[in-house]
């Protein structure tokens, strides 16, 4: 079983996804367009250059996401996408780009379950937690 966060849009996924691509420094796996969907035709044509389906591999896991029409997409409220890895230096890394064009809600700092430990809302507006050199017990 596989827990994946899908996020959503207004018409920057790809855009998103290209720059979490390099700071996670993952992999797109696939990214599809409206318009190259076998749905295109039933696409409005203004669409057809928004993402209808992207998966980025970041190590085991996988983070999904699409545009959704104007309007319908909201500001998070009461989650984060949370990022957890062994390497303080690199959750410190990984942190400053995230943040960078965004907003900080708790910079870097160390915890008592983890070395690195920071909250941000990236410029495209989804929210993050990041961990990096977690001393607690998984629960």
């Amino acid at each position: 079983m596989q827990l994946s966060p899908y996020l959503t849009f207004p018409g920057t996924c790809a855009e998103a996804f290209r720059f979490y691509e390099r700071c996670f420094r993952g992999q797109i796996e696939m990214m599809q367009t409206h318009g190259d969907s076998p749905m295109a035709a039933q696409s409005p044509p203004d669409w057809h250059a928004m993402i209808l389906h992207v998966s980025l591999r970041i190590g085991q896991d996988r983070l999904l996401g699409s545009d959704r029409p104007p309007g319908s997409v909201e500001t998070p409220q009461g989650f984060a996408a949370c990022f957890s890895l062994e390497d303080p230096a690199e959750a410190e890394r990984i942190f400053a780009e995230l943040a960078s064009g965004g907003t900080t809600q708790m910079a870097m700092q160390q915890t008592f379950w983890a070395e690195r430990f920071g909250m941000c809302t990236d410029r495209f507006g989804t929210p993050w937690i990041i961990n990096g050199g977690t001393t607690a017990p998984a629960a």
